[in-house]
Order: C-alpha cells, then structure tokens, then sequence
C-alpha cells in the first residue's frame, strides 16, 4: 500500500543531528532502505518535516519505518495510505457502486 510518511524533527533535535552530522546520514540511508516514490523536505510548525511517499507491503513494516525516526531525532512520524490519480481511477467505480446500492 501505498503510504505518505510525515516525519516532523523537533528544533532542537534537529540542530543537534545537523551538527554532528547523523541527519545528512540517516536521511541518506532512510532514502535507500526505504526507497521513495517521492520524498519532500520543508519547515512546518517550525520544524523540519518530510514528506516520504513508499510502498508498504506489510504492516508489520511500520516499526522499521518509523523507529529511525523516533529513536534518532525524537520525531513525530504520521504514517497516512494514500492513493495516486491511477488508484482513485480503479477505486472510485467500487466506491460509486456502493453509494448506488
């Protein structure tokens, strides 16, 4: 499935990992495990946030995933499935049938 993985480092943590250098390196490594679809980087709130878009097969995936992030930067991790324009395509049919009956 298809997940958006919203990845919010608190300052302080943030300036930290900057400045001993794990963050370039744990966002390196996180690229290549995980193996994005897409992956946005931005300040929201005031902290940095990504935006990782992944594939996700199994849920039993969402530890690897997420406790990178937790345990090395104290970041807040919100793991939301999402659909692309191909996906909606497929899924709306369904969905209008549904309402119809």
């Amino acid at each position: 499935m298809r997940m958006m993985l919203k990845v919010s480092i608190p300052t302080e943590d943030g300036n930290r990992a900057i400045k001993d250098g794990t963050l370039p390196k744990a966002i390196e490594r996180a690229m290549a495990d995980l193996k994005p679809e897409a992956a946005y980087f931005t300040a929201e709130g005031g902290r940095r946030t990504a935006f990782i878009f992944i594939d996700m097969a199994h849920a039993s995936d969402m530890p690897m995933v997420a406790e990178r992030f937790f345990f090395g930067f104290n970041a807040s991790v919100d793991m939301i499935p999402v659909m692309n324009a191909e996906d909606l395509r497929k899924g709306l049919p369904a969905a209008m049938a549904a309402l119809a009956g």
